[in-house]
């Protein structure tokens, strides 16, 4: 009884096995299918591909301008720290890098949607399709964005309106436009801004390094005046020499700073390599796309083969 239990047992398993030769068996017999298939895919590809517009990327490089703040701070705390602390004044200087910080702010949504606002990008980056190389006119979808009339007719659903909002611009720039490549080993950045228009890439690229500098600048000498109010409330309070030494040097101090930044044009970003127009396409990739989809009609046609071999005919 064994015996019979255990060869049955085995019967089943070897029933159940999967055999190579057979597998390449129903293969070559439906060869033509799987050529046809894969015939379609790669002609399908072929279409789709050259359908895709031509984006171009536009490039600059960029270096962080050294603080040349420092120094002095060093010397007041290695001077007077432990009075100053006793004071409530801190002479730690500034944490982290200004370069740093940039960075985020330049890819934070309220600095991107102000950036779209201020050029008025939202229909340049939202509403188009494509590029007219010979009129350099954008081509703009006309289910998303009437262009003479200025008005969004995008049909969407609850809660989204027709004119995108600023969370659906901030992830479209973020993934489709902007892109800031860290060399941290170099210390250099690359800033790159691509679109269809070769001119608008690169007119946003050399944009967007003017107003991250601008607003950075704007920070710092907003941040100064506030202390150098601070500083002359201080001082006028004390009458300790040292302590009043102390505050008048970190108002010159924050006087610099001021001035440092009110006369810089590059205050956070230097431009090492200025951005061109580019003459060459960054995408679409349409050799690898068509490769791509070419690849999966072929596996769609050995998958459909072996479906039909060994689940449909059980």
């Amino acid at each position: 009884m064994d015996n019979n239990k255990q060869m049955t047992e085995a019967d089943i398993i070897k029933k159940n096995e999967v055999d190579l030769t057979e597998i390449l068996s129903v293969l070559w017999r439906g060869k033509w299918l799987i050529i046809l298939i894969t015939a379609v895919f790669a002609v399908s590809s072929v279409f789709f591909a050259l359908s895709l517009p031509n984006t171009y990327k536009a490039t600059v490089l960029l270096s962080p301008v050294e603080d040349t703040q420092g120094g002095m701070l060093s010397n007041l705390k290695s001077e007077f720290g432990g009075l100053a602390a006793m004071a409530g004044v801190n002479l730690g200087g500034r944490k982290g890098d200004k370069s740093a910080l940039a960075l985020q702010v330049m890819q934070s949504r309220s600095f991107l949607n102000n950036f779209v606002e201020k050029y008025e990008l939202k229909p340049k980056l939202m509403a188009t399709e494509g590029w007219d190389l010979g009129s350099n006119q954008l081509i703009y979808n006309a289910k998303v964005y009437d262009k003479e009339a200025g008005i969004w007719l995008r049909d969407v659903a609850a809660p989204f309106k027709p004119e995108p909002g600023i969370q659906e611009v901030f992830e479209h720039i973020r993934a489709q436009n902007l892109a800031v490549i860290e060399e941290k080993e170099k210390g250099l950045i690359t800033i790159a801004m691509t679109h269809y228009s070769p001119y608008l890439a690169k007119e946003m690229v050399e944009n967007i390094v003017v107003e991250i500098n601008d607003y950075m600048k704007a920070e710092a000498v907003a941040e100064s005046n506030v202390k150098i109010e601070y500083l002359k409330k201080a001082l006028a309070e004390t009458s300790v020499a040292d302590m009043q030494k102390i505050f008048y040097q970190l108002i010159e101090q924050q006087e610099q700073t001021k001035m440092l930044a009110q006369t810089q044009s590059q205050y956070v970003f230097k431009t090492i390599d200025p951005a061109i127009l580019p003459i060459q396409k960054a995408g679409p990739k349409r050799a690898l796309i068509c490769l791509g989809i070419t690849f999966l009609g072929s596996v769609l046609a050995f998958v459909l083969l072996l479906f039909r071999h060994f689940v449909l005919r059980k």
